[in-house]
Order: structure tokens, then sequence, then C-alpha cells
């Protein structure tokens, strides 16, 4: 009797872990949609070598999946609207849609699409993904931080997260520029990107 008592024991033990195996697996991320009207694209480029350009991209949109718990489950993939540039000047913004720069008509998009989130310094971590600017397609890093959870009046889960990186114009096939009589350039290659993102969570 004792026999059969410990195999029914062992059974069930077997049973219980196998089950919490499985909820653990079937374990998903948390699925958002980016808000475009609290979420911002800027960018900002060194002007004949004293000053800086600072622009932003009006229109952003995407989704990215969060894992608070384990950050490696997280994924996020954008799409910008490359003619919605705005450096607040008219003139300029045309130049920065044009063949020189952008090329919006051949390219009307910018993308960013992650391949790991990884673990960095503190509560920071890192996004390592694909983004495509004028056609071309290089890996970048994106030092991030995670701004916390709220729910707004309506009842929405939202959480939000700042990330910023530096790629070099030329990688994407921007080399448009013009020598200055003292040697300098008039346009940086550095390209600085500052992200804000907020995300609703999907329901259902």
């Amino acid at each position: 009797m004792k026999v059969v008592k410990s195999i029914a024991a062992l059974l069930i033990a077997v049973v219980s872990l196998t089950l919490g195996g499985v909820s653990e697996s079937r374990a998903v991320a948390a699925a958002y949609v980016i808000d475009p009207d609290h979420s911002q694209v800027i960018f900002k480029v060194k002007h004949m070598g004293i000053s800086t350009v600072t622009g932003r991209f009006d229109l952003i949109e995407g989704s990215y999946e969060f894992d608070d718990a384990d950050m490696s489950k997280s994924s996020v993939e954008t799409t910008i609207t490359a003619a919605s540039i705005n450096t607040n000047k008219q003139k300029r913004d045309k130049h920065l849609k044009s063949q020189e720069f952008l090329n919006v008509e051949k390219y009307p998009t910018i993308t960013f699409k992650s391949k790991e989130v990884k673990k960095g310094d503190g509560e920071d971590f890192i996004i390592v993904g694909d983004l495509t600017i004028n056609g071309v397609t290089k890996q970048v890093e994106l030092d991030a931080e995670y701004g916390g959870k709220a729910q707004d009046p309506m009842g929405d889960e939202r959480t939000a997260f700042t990330a910023e990186t530096k790629i070099d114009r030329k990688d994407f096939g921007i080399t448009w520029n013009k020598t200055l009589d003292s040697g300098g350039l008039v346009v940086g290659d550095d390209v600085k990107i500052e992200l804000e993102v907020e995300g609703i969570r999907k329901k259902g």
C-alpha cells in the first residue's frame, strides 16, 4: 500500500512539474502598439563643425513586445515616414527629402526591427537590430532605458522607453557635403538619434 501511495505521489509530482513547464513556456511578453502622439524620433547633426541642427520625424508607427521580468523576450519593430522629416526650415527639409539625402520618393520609409534585446548596466538595456535608411540596412545598437508603467484615464496600460544611438550617415549611402574654405565640411557625418517611445497595451 505504501508503494502504491509513493508511486501515486511521484506521478502527481511529475505531472505538476510538466504542467508548470508548459505554463512557463507558453508565457509571452505583453504586446503594445506605439502611440504616435506621445512618441518622438529626434536627430542631431553638426553644422560646419561648430553648431548642431536638430530635427525630427513627425510620423512614426510600430509595435513592441515587452517582458520586464526577462528583457531577452522583448522585441520592437517601427516604421518612420521619411517625408515627415522636420527641421523647422522648409527649404532645408526639401533638400533633405531629395536624392542627395533621404531620397523619399524612392525610399519612403525608414525601418527598424530588433534582433536581440539584452541587459545593460543597472536598469538599462541594449536593443540590437537592423536599421534601414535610404534602402541600406545596417545593424545598430540602441542604449535604452525603461521609463515605467501606468494606467491612462481610459483604463489602458501604457509603458514608455527612451533610447539613443549614433550612426554614420555615409554607411547608409548619404554622402552629400560641401567643403568650406577652412577645409571643414558643411554637414557632419555622425547623426545622433534619440527616441521617446510610449506604447498602449493591446487588448485580447
